[in-house]
């Protein structure tokens, strides 16, 4: 078992109110991303869940039990840090088996653990080298089979992948993944990449300045955000924000995801000038200065042939297209 309930937990360092009254609910097998730019609060819920922070007011429950005065190597939780924090002198085996034999578990036990966990990273060929002998991507999976050895209720990563290169972060991404489709176990995941949030989780907690956004699974926020921030964070490229007024609309902020706006050269909607395009194979984002909606980004599925200087036509697609009021909330 391994669900988590958060009931209106702050936190203040000083003056300095860094979550202002979060409330969550994790239920058990859950693959939960907190996600949020730098600043939004979300490591420091993540270090609080862990006992590693203390929250000023509110209560913390794992399984039903209230373990706000309950220290780390008591709630059942294992963390993966962001830098790994493997010991330089020890065997990839010993850093996975250490906090184990700290713990008093038998030699056998911590044997069979190290094997089941190794197996399943596949760090069996490594078990024998200490970290300075691996790349970023195998020190990562240590971390990670160090925290699985101890068969925690819950799994908290704490941006796990932010030093790895695009290409390791793409495998390790889909190493958690499998993992957690194969243990079911509870998994609270922190980022401040919506992609590593889109295509890990069960649910998004969208965080923003020490306060929860909206929280939902992750096309329920691509397809019907709750304000223009959620709408602005969730999705690549961002969303297009237009004032309304240029549009005729009574909606303070209309809102197109460049994927929802299809371009012609000789009629359409929004009439414009290309000032850049990124040519991504897959893709082509093309920048269009247009005059009725200002500067827009349309994404275009495969090779686009366009480029500064070219006259193109924009049309949103009226299906797909967002309204938000003065307070930044959606509208119907």
């Amino acid at each position: 078992m391994g669900s988590l309930q958060i009931e209106n937990v702050k936190k203040s360092f000083g003056p300095v109110d860094v979550l202002k009254g979060i409330d969550l609910d994790v239920k058990d097998g859950e693959f939960v991303v907190f996600v949020g730019p730098s600043g939004c609060g979300k490591s420091t819920l993540l270090r609080i869940i862990a006992g590693l922070e203390d929250a000023t007011s509110g209560n913390l429950m794992i399984d039903g039990q209230r373990v706000n005065a309950v220290p780390p190597a008591k709630r059942g939780i294992a963390m993966v840090f962001q830098t790994y924090a493997l010991y330089p002198h020890l065997t990839v085996r010993d850093n996975m088996g250490l906090g184990l034999k700290q713990a008093g578990a038998p030699a056998a036990e911590i044997d069979k653990r190290i094997a089941a966990s190794s197996a399943m990273l596949s760090l069996e060929p490594y078990l024998k080298r200490r970290p300075a002998e691996l790349s970023g991507g195998q020190r990562q999976r240590v971390a990670i089979g160090r925290a699985l050895v101890r068969e925690p209720k819950l799994f908290l990563f704490d941006e796990p992948l932010s030093n790895l290169d695009a290409a390791l972060r793409v495998n390790t991404r889909l190493e958690i993944a499998q993992l957690h489709n194969r243990l079911k176990s509870t998994m609270i995941y922190v980022t401040h990449d919506q992609v590593e949030a889109m295509t890990l989780a069960d649910r998004i907690v969208v965080l923003n300045a020490g306060r929860v956004e909206q929280v939902g699974a992750p096309m329920e926020l691509y397809n019907r955000p709750a304000n223009l921030f959620v709408a602005g964070f969730i999705g690549s490229p961002k969303m297009n924000f237009i004032d309304g007024a240029r549009l005729g609309q009574t909606a303070k902020t209309v809102g197109v995801r460049p994927e929802h706006i299809s371009v012609s050269q000789t009629a359409g909607d929004w009439k414009g000038t290309v000032v850049h395009a990124e040519h991504l194979g897959a893709d082509t984002n093309v920048f269009l200065e247009t005059e009725k909606a200002g500067l827009v980004t349309i994404r275009l599925f495969g090779e686009y042939k366009t480029g500064p200087g070219e006259t193109l036509f924009a049309t949103p697609d009226p299906a797909r297209t967002y309204r938000f009021d003065a307070a930044g909330k959606a509208m119907a």
